[in-house]
C-alpha cells in the first residue's frame, strides 16, 4: 500500500512495509578477538552474501568494491579502530574511482582492544548477545541516530586520531607484550595491558633516553594556541611556526579518546574543521605520576601543548615511532597533518535504549 510523502518526491512505503535495509558486515580475521566462534554467532544472524571476512589489507579493496556495487546503506566493521581505518581508507578510494559523493553509514562491533570509536557511539560489549543485537537492530531500521565524524588526514592517510612519540612507541610496546602473552591474555587485553606495557618496557625506555627529541610544527592553514581551559590564547597564520623545541609525543584527533576512555584530546570536537593537536616534551615519569587525572583528559601541565588545528607539517630531528588509528605505521622524521575534506556518519547507540 502506498501513500504520499510528506515530501516533494511522490509516494512513500508505510512504515511495515519499508524494505529491511542492507546491512553488511566486515568482519577482521586478523583482529584476536574475531575468533571463529564469533565468526559462526554473526554468520547466523547476517545473511551469507552480507557477511565479509578479511584475512589480509590486500581484501579490503575488492570488499570495498562489493560493499559499493551492493548498495548497503550501512557497513558493520569488526576489529578495532584500525579495522575501522583501513574500510574507510579502501571504501573511499572506491567511492572515488567511482565518482559517488558519498558512501554507506558506518557501525563498530566492539571486536578491538581499545574500541575507541565504539566507545563513543556506545556499541554493545562482546559478552552475550551484544554485538549481535547491535547488528540486529540496525537491520530493523531501529538505530536511526547517527554521529557525523570528522576525520584527520596523516600522509594522506584517513583516521580519526594519529601520534608520533610516547603514544606510537606505547602502542607498539603493547602488541609486542599482547602477542607474547598466553595464560595472561585476558588480562593483557584490557586497560592492565596497557599499564603493564607502559611500566614495563615504555617508560624504562624514555627513563633512560630521557632528552626529548627536537623538532618543530609548521601550520599549513590556520591554527590556535589553546589555553588550560580549550579557549583560544594565540591565532597562527600559513606558514608559522607554532611549536620548536624538544618533543616527546606529538598527537592529533578529532575524537576526545584514544582506547579504553583514555581522552587525549579533551578538546577535540569544539571546533568544527579543527583537530586538536598535542605537542608535549613532559618526562615519562611526569605523565605516570599523573596519570589517573591524565586519562581523564584534566591534567594541566606548563609543558603541555594544545593546539586546533587545519593543517600542519611535524619534523623530528630523528625517525619516531608513528601510529595512524591504533595501528603502528613504522617511524618517520616528518608527517603531514590536516583535517580530511570528507566526513563519514556512524550508527550511534548513545541515543536508543539499550
Amino acid at each position: 500500500m502506498l501513500v504520499e510523502s510528506s515530501y516533494a518526491h511522490g509516494p512513500a512505503l508505510l512504515p511495515e512495509l519499508m524494505p529491511e535495509p542492507k546491512v553488511a558486515v566486515l568482519l577482521n580475521a586478523n583482529a584476536k578477538r574475531v575468533t571463529d566462534k564469533v565468526i559462526r554467532r554473526v554468520s547466523h544472524v547476517v545473511p551469507e552474501g552480507d557477511l565479509f571476512v578479511s584475512r589480509s589489507i590486500d581484501s579490503c579493496a575488492e570488499i570495498a568494491r562489493k560493499v559499493v556495487e551492493g548498495g548497503y546503506g550501512t557497513v558493520f566493521t569488526g576489529g578495532g579502530d584500525g579495522t575501522f581505518v583501513a574500510f574507510v581508507n579502501a571504501l573511499q578510494a572506491e567511492l572515488a574511482s567511482q565518482g559517488l559523493a558519498r558512501g554507506p553509514r558506518y557501525g563498530l562491533l566492539r571486536l578491538g582492544t581499545g574500541n575507541a570509536l565504539a566507545t563513543l557511539v556506545g556499541a554493545s560489549a562482546l559478552a552475550g548477545d551484544g554485538i549481535l543485537d547491535d547488528i540486529l537492530r540496525a537491520r530493523a531500521n531501529e538505530v536511526p541516530s547517527v554521529r557525523r565524524l570528522e576525520l584527520l588526514t596523516c600522509d594522506g592517510k584517513l583516521a580519526p586520531f594519529a601520534g608520533l612519540g610516547y603514544d606510537a612507541a606505547l602502542l607498539n610496546d603493547y602488541n609486542l607484550l599482547k602477542n607474547n602473552a598466553s595464560l595472561a591474555k585476558p588480562l593483557v587485553a584490557t586497560q592492565v595491558g596497557y599499564l603493564l606495557a607502559l611500566g614495563l618496557k615504555t617508560l624504562p625506555h624514555y627513563t633512560v633516553h630521557r632528552k626529548p627529541v627536537q623538532g618543530e610544527i609548521v601550520s599549513e592553514g590556520r591554527a590556535y594556541k589553546l589555553g588550560p581551559d580549550g579557549a583560544p590564547t594565540h591565532t597562527f597564520e600559513p606558514g608559522d611556526v607554532i611549536y620548536r623545541g624538544g618533543l616527546n609525543v606529538v598527537a592529533a584527533g578529532t575524537v576526545p579518546c584514544y582506547g579504553f576512555g583514555f581522552k587525549m584530546f579533551p578538546f577535540a570536537g569544539k571546533r568544527r574543521g579543527f583537530f586538536q593537536l598535542r605537542a608535549s616534551a613532559v618526562s615519562g615519569a611526569t605523565c605516570v605520576a599523573n596519570l589517573p587525572s591524565l586519562w581523564k583528559g584534566t591534567w594541566r601541565h606548563p609543558g603541555v601543548h594544545d593546539f586546533m588545528v587545519e593543517k600542519a607539517t611535524v619534523r623530528f630531528e630523528r625517525p619516531m615511532p608513528l601510529q595512524v588509528g591504533g595501528d603502528a605505521e613504522g617511524v618517520r622524521d616528518s608527517v603531514a597533518l590536516g583535517m580530511a575534506d570528507k566526513t563519514v556518519d556512524l550508527v550511534d547507540f548513545t541515543a536508543t535504549l539499550n
